[in-house]
């Protein structure tokens, strides 16, 4: 059985709330994790300071996998109108521009998600599933002769944000922007890339006025691209408006972008550093696709964590709750916990069932792009195995200090040059 080495922090001095603490490396932050499982499964903490608002109340912590399910699978009892992706307090209206559905509760969730499903279908994502192919081999054949590269930057991210890119009709002359302020929005946290509350609006201003050309483009000159079904689709007779799909245009670049990119490079990583689980999916691809690919995003868990907002009293975990009390759902100690999966710090690409939170719990807000996201790991692990066959990391992970995205910022590779 794999272990770890103990917390480097006492318990009374574990600070969730401390950007210092997610620019500890990976195995510290595992320890803490467990420690908090172990000895205080659901605890309490300050909360961030967010510039140009006051210090929150505090937020409660939440590091079992049952508890976390349970709190994703009732929309009802925990709100996310309030805040899902920020633990400190925004108003509704910056909530839902910053967020899009991922920030809203039914009856408008429900309307919005009905909507944007219309881009969702087999028969919208069939010909997006084929072009996956074509712009993973064309990465990995344009970076074979190279010889050595940045993996995150020139093989990881580049299908990713071309496929999302794709989907809502950004041209190849925009698709870098789309990279630069994706960083930027899912960068809080790290000062590479946000130092001040003007850096993070700025980013997300420059997307939302490309969007907001984009859809009134489609909505006047329709096309065949999925931006185009989103603005003409119908549930109920009501459509997004421009500014609806300028919202959710933002979630899809900057999730669809981020996300896979996250697990392909933890993916790479986690496969050299064991050797054997490289070598059994080499030896039979297609057997062990399915569930390499799901062992690959519990052991990324891209999405460190979502909050909610207490909507009536609650019992969880045997803790009693009241309306408004913030709760935090940490999905990275949801997928170590030893409770739900045998052995976890194991990377085991048999693991089944493998029922992780990389893609949220199931329920309201289960992750719309996770086919997709499913389908661009498989090929592009396809396509690096038969192309670069020798690809190895030649350095350690740079990480994202963000308690947010389990991020790889850059990660050195080589490989023997080849003519693609």
């Amino acid at each position: 059985m794999t272990t770890l080495q103990p917390s480097p922090l006492a318990l009374d001095d574990i600070a969730l709330g401390d950007i210092e603490l997610w620019a500890r490396p990976d195995e510290e932050r595992e320890a803490i994790f467990k420690l908090l499982r172990d000895e205080r499964p659901i605890s309490f903490h300050e909360e961030p300071i967010i510039e140009g608002y006051p210090q929150g109340p505090g937020f409660w912590a939440l590091t079992h996998y049952d508890d976390v399910m349970y709190v994703s699978r009732h929309p009802e009892l925990f709100s996310s109108a309030r805040g899902g992706t920020n633990v400190g307090d925004i108003p509704q209206e910056m909530a839902e521009f910053l967020g899009s559905i991922i920030n809203m509760d039914d009856p408008r969730h429900k309307k919005l998600r009905g909507l944007v499903n219309a881009g969702f279908t087999p028969k919208a994502l069939n010909a997006l599933l084929e072009q996956v192919r074509v712009r993973a081999r064309q990465v990995v054949e344009d970076a074979a002769p190279l010889g050595e590269c940045d993996f995150v930057s020139r093989i990881a991210a580049l299908m990713p944000l071309q496929i999302v890119c794709d989907m809502v009709g950004v041209p190849p002359s925009l698709e870098q922007t789309v990279f630069d302020q994706s960083n930027i929005i899912l960068g809080v946290g790290d000062p590479e890339y946000v130092q001040t509350m003007e850096d993070l609006m700025g980013a997300f201003i420059t997307l939302h006025q490309m969007a907001m050309e984009i859809g009134q483009d489609r909505l006047d000159h329709p096309t065949d691209d999925i931006a185009s079904v989103l603005m003409h689709a119908e549930v109920d007779g009501e459509r997004l408006t421009v500014a609806e799909f300028a919202s959710f245009f933002i979630l899809l670049v900057v999730a669809g972008n981020e996300t896979t990119r996250t697990a392909i490079s933890h993916g790479m990583w986690v496969l050299q550093n064991n050797p054997d689980q490289q070598a059994l999916w080499r030896s039979d691809f297609d057997a062990h696709a399915v569930n390499a690919v799901e062992e690959i995003v519990r052991w990324a868990t891209p999405v460190i964590s979502f909050r909610r907002t207490v909507t009536r009293d609650v019992t969880i975990g045997g803790r009693a709750f009241t309306e408004g009390e913030k709760v935090v759902m940490y999905y990275n100690s949801a997928n170590r916990d030893e409770r739900q999966f045998a052995d976890p710090y194991r990377f085991d690409i048999t693991r089944a069932p493998n029922a992780h939170f990389g893609y949220g719990g199931g329920g309201a807000h289960f992750c719309l792009g996770a086919n997709l996201a499913r389908r661009e790991i498989r090929v592009m692990f396809e396509e690096i195995f038969r192309v670069l066959p020798d690809l190895h990391v030649t350095g350690e992970p740079e990480m994202l200090q963000s308690g947010f995205i389990h991020g790889i910022k850059r990660m050195p590779c080589a490989f023997t040059p080849t003519a693609g």
